[in-house]
C-alpha cells in the first residue's frame, strides 16, 4: 500500500528550534546553547504530510533528512508482488532519511500513519555537523546504533517468539514509545494502528493477527477499536511478551 507522495518542504520555519515541544520532554536530552544555534541554522523548514502519504520512496535520492516533530509514521519495504513488510515505526524525535544521505539511495519507504510534521534539514550541511559539533555527530551515531538494536529485537521477536508473544511485544513497544512522547496520555489512549499494519509488521496473516489480538483482549490486556488499540494492562502485556521494556531516558535527537 502506497499513498500519495509528500510534496516539497516548505522553506518557512513554523516552529523555532528554541521553542521545539520535544525539548521539554523527559524522553530527550536538551541541546547546549551552541548546539541549539547550529540546529536552528541546520533546519531549513517543515513538511506537513497527510495520513497515508509517502514521505520517502525506496530507490530514490533525497536532498534532505528529517526529524519527526509530531505524528507517527512507519518504514517499510515491498516485495515485487506488493507484499509489505513494516520494519519499524517513526515517533516524534526520530530521524528518517539518513540512510539515503549516507548510502546514496533509500532501500525502504516511509509512510505517514497519522498526519505528521517533519523538521527538514539540508543534506549539504551535514558535513558541518561532523566537523564542528562532535557531540551532535555522536548523537547521530547513537541514533543509528539504537535503530540497529531495535531491529535486532524485532527480528528476535519474529524469529523466536510465539504469535501471542510477538504481538504483545509489538503492542507494548509501540505503546511505550507513544507514551514517552505524549502520543498517549490521559485524554488520548488509543494508538491509531490497524490490524493490517500489525500483520505486516509481525509477518502474520490478517486472520492469524485477528485471532491473536482476541486472545490478548480476552485477558483484558488490550482493547481494539475502529480508531486503533488501547492498552488496558501495560504490565500484564509486557509479561506476556517476555520483553524487558524500554530503559533509555534522555535520548538524543536533532
Amino acid at each position: 500500500m502506497t499513498g500519495s507522495k509528500a510534496g516539497p518542504a516548505s522553506g518557512k520555519r513554523h516552529t523555532p528550534c528554541d521553542k521545539c515541544p520535544l525539548r521539554g520532554m523527559k524522553a530527550f536530552r536538551d541541546f547546549s546553547a551552541r548546539e541549539l544555534e547550529f540546529v536552528s541554522q541546520f533546519k531549513v523548514g517543515e513538511l506537513s504530510v497527510e495520513r497515508g502519504a509517502t514521505v520517502l520512496v525506496e530507490g530514490t535520492h533525497s536532498p534532505h533528512i528529517y526529524t519527526v516533530l509530531s505524528g507517527l509514521g512507519f518504514r517499510y519495504k515491498l516485495l515485487s508482488d506488493g507484499r509489505r513488510q513494516i520494519m519499524n515505526y517513526a515517533f516524534p524525535g526520530d530521524l528518517v532519511g539518513l540512510q539515503g544521505v549516507l548510502m546514496g539511495e533509500l532501500d525502504h519507504s516511509v509512510e505517514a500513519l497519522t498526519p505528521i510534521t517533519l523538521c527538514v534539514f539540508e543534506r549539504s550541511k551535514l558535513d558541518r555537523l561532523f566537523t564542528r559539533h562532535a557531540s551532535l555527530a555522536y548523537d547521530l551515531t547513537w541514533i543509528a546504533a539504537h535503530e540497529e538494536r531495535v531491529l535486532d529485537e524485532h527480528l528476535l521477536s519474529i524469529g523466536r517468539r510465539s504469535a501471542v508473544e510477538r504481538t504483545a511485544y509489538l503492542l507494548s513497544y509501540i505503546h511505550q514509545r507513544a507514551r514517552a512522547v505524549g502520543l498517549v496520555n490521559a485524554g488520548r489512549k488509543a494508538i491509531p494502528l490497524t490490524q493490517q499494519h500489525l500483520a505486516d509488521t509481525l509477518g502474520l496473516s490478517l486472520v492469524h493477527t485477528n485471532k491473536t489480538i482476541r486472545k490478548l483482549a480476552d485477558r483484558n490486556l488490550v482493547r481494539w477499536q475502529d480508531g486503533g488499540y488501547e492498552v488496558l494492562e501495560a504490565d500484564g502485556l509486557l509479561k506476556v511478551s517476555g520483553w524487558e521494556g524500554l530503559k533509555e531516558a534522555g535520548r538524543p535527537f536533532v
